[in-house]
């Protein structure tokens, strides 16, 4: 439609918009009838409809869009339509506001998190994934998942972190961080204008950090007195602990190993890249991230089968037995379940085995490694450690042969400790390159 069909409109031309804009300069210029270019000093250009309520003193405008994701003649079109509503005595940007707020309204806590998760996936390892979706359910969603996002204050944030942090400080800590990423999502979405957990700090509402509980790296005669006692806590329980020893691997790694991941035949289980605590953030540096292989000795292979029957069919190494979704298995066991079957076998225990954790059998299998005389090379790569410097830049090997033979050498010792046989210490030999 031509710009004379409109009545009082029709001032401006496409080719004057384009050199204001060439220009630069902060320019207000009428279209007509209320209608108004506007090019502010940071180069926004828009479309702004002056307009005057019956009744009222004072004029009102309405922003109607950017130029030029709104053309001239489509401006004219809807500040036409927006005029026909005053003119039946509508306050447009009364409306337009109302309407936003509706929006923002429709938006709880709860939608947004999900569409944080749904954007997360492929993004976030599915162990981060699965710890904020776990914090957040625990925590927060109880307490705020129906407030609407927009509305969510500071003070709402402190009160979800004070009550996670009567359970544990670490946890408070855990459950603000994950608030403070799903509200991030939503200031990025246009959901919300700010994120509520913007000054909240942990320090302010829970206290400083405590300092880090020592690792506990159990030595040989606490391992002589657990191992034989390791399936009073159930034997799924107990072929846990000792893979965990003869592996040395994280708690969260085991738990999400599935069975296409053990390769018996090859002696040997692949822990995908995703599954890595630390990979996230080599990736987002630009680093290879790769899957790591563990050699398996001959007893952590015997539990690993031992762990297969058990399993009953479920693709997962560690399968709960509750049923989800009507199947018995279909979702692997938390750790918050394993915590709680170690302190009861710490219970059994009393006196002649130290508390611990699962990361203290991460521990205390780089100890053992150490005193049975395994590199320190070798032993640091049976963990999977980084090695950082030049060493990590330039040594690029596996050293699978030299780590098939430390952990094959680990493993006949945890044997030695459950059976009560004694054991000399070995000396770990260098393999020959093949």
């Amino acid at each position: 439609m031509r710009a004379e069909d409109w009545p009082g409109m029709g001032n401006l031309r496409d080719v004057q918009i384009r050199n204001w804009l060439a220009t630069g300069k902060p320019v207000a210029k009428a279209d007509g009838d209320g209608l108004t270019f506007t090019l502010s000093a940071k180069g926004t250009a828009s479309w702004v409809l002056r307009y005057r309520v019956a009744g009222a003193k004072s004029q009102k405008e309405i922003t109607l869009g950017r130029y030029p994701d709104l053309t001239l003649a489509a401006a004219r079109k809807l500040a036409a339509e927006y005029r026909v509503k005053v003119q039946q005595g509508t306050d447009v940007a009364v409306e337009k506001r109302r309407a936003k707020n509706e929006t923002a309204r429709a938006w709880t806590v709860q939608r947004l998190s999900d569409a944080y998760f749904e954007n997360a996936a492929g993004k976030l390892s599915p162990l981060t994934i699965k710890g904020r979706r776990q914090q957040l359910r625990d925590y927060a969603l109880p307490k705020i998942g129906r407030f609407h996002a927009a509305e969510v204050s500071g003070g709402d944030v402190v009160d979800v972190v004070e009550a996670a942090a009567s359970k544990s400080g670490h946890v408070a800590r855990l459950v603000l961080i994950a608030l403070r990423e799903v509200f991030a999502f939503g200031v990025a979405r246009h959901v919300m204008s700010d994120n509520p957990c913007a000054h909240v700090k942990a320090s302010a509402v829970i206290g400083t950090r405590k300092a880090n509980r020592t690792r506990i790296m159990l030595t040989e005669a606490e391992l002589r007195t657990l191992l034989p006692k390791a399936d009073c806590i159930g034997r799924s329980n107990g072929l846990m602990l000792r893979i965990l020893l003869a592996t040395g691997v994280r708690i969260g790694e085991l738990v999400g190993a599935e069975w296409s991941h053990v390769d018996f035949e090859r002696r040997q289980w692949t822990i995908p890249a995703a599954n890595i605590k630390g990979r996230k953030m080599e990736a987002e540096r630009g680093e290879e991230v790769k899957d790591f292989v563990i050699p398996l000795s001959d007893p952590a292979l015997g539990w690993f089968r031992d762990l297969e029957a058990i399993a009953g069919g479920s693709r997962f190494v560690l399968p709960i037995r509750k049923r989800h979704g009507g199947v018995e298995g279909a979702r692997p066991m938390s750790a918050t379940a394993i915590n709680a079957a170690f302190n009861r076998l710490a219970a059994e225990m009393g006196e002649h085995c130290r508390r611990f954790t699962p990361h203290d059998l991460r521990s205390t299998a780089r100890s053992q490694l150490g005193a049975l005389g395994v590199d320190l090379l070798i032993a640091e790569r049976c963990l999977n450690h980084a090695l950082g410097g030049l060493v990590a830049v330039y040594d690029q090997h596996d050293y699978m042969a030299e780590r098939r033979q430390a952990l094959d050498l680990l493993g006949r010792f945890l044997v030695a400790c459950e059976s009560g046989q004694g054991w000399n210490v070995v000396q770990f030999g260098k393999v020959a390159a093949a």
